[in-house]
C-alpha cells in the first residue's frame, strides 16, 4: 500500500465498490484488494471506519435496493432476489425477513411506490397564473 495515501481513502474505495458492485458477487477477499490492504485487517478497518462488517454493509445495501423493487411492482420477487446479488429465494427471504420484519410479498402488498406521479392537467392546474 502506498505510504502516501491514507487508508480511509482505500476503504472508501471499498465501500464505493459495494455501493456500485452490490449486485454482483462480492466477497472479503475483492474488497481487501480494492482496498489493498490483507482481509483481515480490511474487515477490522472497515467495521471500525463505517460502525457495520463489509458483509452486513453489503446485505444492508441488497436489502435497501430490493425494497425499492419491491415498491415498483414491476419485477416479480424472484427477479428482484436475483437483481440485488442474491443466488438464492429462500435466503433473500430470510434475509429480507430479519430486515424488514416481514416477507418480500407481503411487503410488496402493503407497500406504496416512493413516488406517484402527477397528473399533467394537475401540474399546469397547479402552476397555471393567478388572475
Amino acid at each position: 500500500m502506498g505510504r502516501d495515501v491514507p487508508l480511509a481513502r482505500h476503504l472508501l474505495r471499498a465501500r464505493d465498490l459495494i455501493d456500485s458492485s452490490y449486485a454482483e458477487p462480492l466477497d472479503i477477499p475483492a474488497l481487501a484488494r480494492a482496498a489493498r490492504v490483507s482481509q483481515s485487517h480490511f474487515s477490522r478497518c472497515f467495521k471500525r471506519a463505517f460502525g457495520e462488517t463489509p458483509h452486513r454493509y453489503l446485505l444492508t445495501r441488497r436489502l435497501e435496493r430490493a425494497q425499492a423493487l419491491l415498491r415498483n411492482r414491476k419485477l416479480t420477487v424472484t427477479q428482484v432476489c436475483l437483481a440485488v446479488g442474491f443466488t438464492s429465494l429462500g435466503s433473500f427471504s430470510t434475509q429480507f425477513r430479519r430486515f424488514v420484519g416481514e416477507s418480500p410479498s407481503s411487503y410488496r402488498e402493503r407497500a406504496h411506490p416512493a413516488f406517484l406521479p402527477v397528473p399533467g392537467c394537475f401540474v399546469r392546474m397547479m402552476t397555471r397564473p393567478r388572475e
